[in-house]
Formats: structure tokens, C-alpha cells, sequence
């Protein structure tokens, strides 16, 4: 079975995470609320929800992953949502 990736957004930051379904635990979490304070330039929303997508595929590849199910939490799916899941895509991460 596939592991799922959770989407959530608040207003200001966005978060992702990768959860065994089978054994009911979280095997990876990322968001942008961590970089607050080491953020460079400036970057929108949709950007750092890109790398974050980037930065989640490479702790996946990391662990083994190369397919995984995308949970958008109910959220429709475009600027932030797309973002983290065009990321994931981009650096080889099947959905």
C-alpha cells in the first residue's frame, strides 16, 4: 500500500506530511512555518509551498518512496495545493 500525503494551509503557511496508513503513523513532515525566520528575499506562498513539495520528495526518495497518494484535505486544488504537488512531481515523486 501507498503512503498518503496530508495537505494543510492555513492563511500564512502551508504543510505536508507522509502517513502510513497501515501502521497509523507519520513518517515525514515539512511545512514553511520552520523557515519563518530564515526566509531570504521575497517569496510568495505558492513558492515556498514549492520547495516544500520539492524538499518532501527528496526526504521520500531518501526512504525508498517513488509513489504515494495525494490527500488535498478538502482543498480545491490549485495555487498552494498545485504548488506543493507540482514540486513533488518535479523532483520524481509519483502521484
Amino acid at each position: 500500500m501507498r503512503p498518503r500525503v496530508a495537505v494543510f494551509k492555513s492563511n500564512k503557511f502551508t504543510y505536508a506530511q507522509v502517513i502510513d496508513d497501515v501502521t497509523g503513523k507519520t513518517l515525514i513532515s515539512v511545512s514553511d512555518y520552520a523557515g519563518k525566520k530564515a526566509k531570504t528575499g521575497k517569496d510568495n506562498k505558492v513558492m515556498r509551498a514549492s520547495s516544500n513539495g520539492k524538499a518532501l520528495a527528496e526526504a521520500l526518495k531518501k526512504k525508498g518512496i517513488e509513489t504515494v497518494l495525494f490527500d488535498r484535505g478538502g482543498f480545491k486544488y490549485h495555487g498552494r495545493v498545485k504548488a506543493l504537488a507540482e514540486g513533488l512531481r518535479e523532483a520524481g515523486i509519483k502521484l
